[in-house]
């Protein structure tokens, strides 16, 4: 929470021929907030912490009134993204109010209710002409990875005209926090990578928030097969319910999926995981001239079998989230169009948030998706 405090102290009056001394003012600023803040490998923290100030003027200030655990955030406690350093607070999704603007920003006032992009852009630079906004020269992913993030009371957003949407009234804020990142990157980097086009068969290997993120937004191109892969028998249940028309457990994936496609397997694979093993068995899961679409955050090397591969003309496809999809992806979860409040499981306090993380750890045993955390 901000505080500010100005005190005023008069300087004692010296009479000499008549002639005083003006009053003395001297001001201080006392501004902390409570933040999750990253200390190293397997070690993070809630503390007091200095609150964001705008730095330039295309920057604003929120105030945080939702946010959550990603996946990535605990890669980056296992010390797999070595970017995001020791005394960062992390987190990169969110809604909250605008509560301070720069100069330079013309699309939002103090007061406006917003969702916050994992992806920071400036609209303007080779890669954001390009639509690689994750590639932006000005930002990327930079919250919770290169700058402070969103699991605090404030949070500073870069190049705000471009890095923040306007809530449209009626709008669910708790399920507007799925659009921060896991509905754009479950769409962008598996959907239209993988190229999932109408009777097309899809296969998802990883049923976390990601993958079943992948699962929602893939049926909006009308595929004849998605087959989800978890180990969790509860994940497999809610990607049923979901909309996935099969499900297995990795050690039967590869049977199951070529008794359904002929011996073929299926033209779309998605990796929603991110460790060896998945990625390994997309190459077991994908038919000829199909895609294997990687979402995952790998931290360790994994294995190209090109031994296997080298004649059966497939694609690999590698990306980070653009976001460049959230404006559509918002106006179909306004039209009710997308089930993100279904992701949500469990609600932590923000000064609960240590139990949160044990909880997201520990999401199979939790049967946990994703972890809303009101400020």
């Amino acid at each position: 929470m901000l505080f500010t405090r100005t005190v005023t102290r008069a300087a004692p009056r010296i009479f000499l021929n008549q002639i005083s001394t003006k009053p003395i003012v001297f001001s201080r600023s006392l501004s902390t907030m409570k933040a999750l803040v990253y200390k190293g490998v397997n070690n993070i923290g809630l503390e007091d912490h200095p609150a964001p100030s705008i730095k330039k003027p295309t920057d604003a200030v929120v105030k945080l009134s939702y946010t959550t655990i990603c996946g990535t955030d605990l890669h980056i406690m296992k010390g797999d993204v070595p970017t995001c350093t020791e005394g960062r607070i992390l987190g990169h999704e969110g809604v909250g109010v605008v509560e301070e603007i720069g100069a330079g920003v013309g699309g939002f006032q103090k007061g406006d209710p917003v969702l916050i992009s994992c992806i920071s852009s400036c609209g303007t630079c080779e890669y954001c002409r390009k639509g690689m906004t994750s590639h932006c020269t000005q930002g990327g992913w930079v919250l919770g990875n290169t700058i402070d993030g969103t699991q605090a009371e404030y949070v500073r957003i870069p190049s705000a005209d471009s890095s923040l949407y306007k809530i449209p009234e009626g709008v669910d804020p708790k399920s507007l926090v799925m659009l921060s990142d896991i509905l754009p990157t479950g769409f962008e980097c598996g959907v239209l990578n993988g190229k999932v086009q109408p009777g097309g068969t899809v296969a998802i290997v990883g049923a976390g928030p990601v993958g079943l993120a992948a699962l929602i937004t893939c049926q909006l191109y009308s595929p004849s097969l998605i087959v989800m892969v978890d180990l969790s028998p509860y994940r497999l249940q809610v990607a049923s319910e979901f909309g996935a028309h099969h499900t297995t457990d990795p050690a039967n994936a590869e049977k199951v999926i070529k008794d359904l496609t002929d011996g073929k397997g299926c033209d779309t694979v998605i990796e929603a995981v991110g460790i060896p093993d998945t990625f390994h068995s997309c190459q077991d899961l994908v038919a000829p001239g199909g895609v294997i679409a990687n979402v995952g955050v790998h931290g360790v090397k994994a294995d190209l079998h090109l031994e296997k591969l080298w004649d059966r003309n497939i694609a690999i496809t590698t990306r980070l989230v653009d976001a460049t999809t959230t404006p559509m992806l918002l106006r179909l979860l306004a039209a009710k169009r997308l089930p993100a409040e279904k992701m949500i499981t469990h609600h932590f306090k923000f000064a609960d948030m240590m139990k949160a993380y044990d909880t997201f750890k520990a999401a199979a045993d939790h049967k946990a998706l994703k972890v809303m955390i009101e400020m």
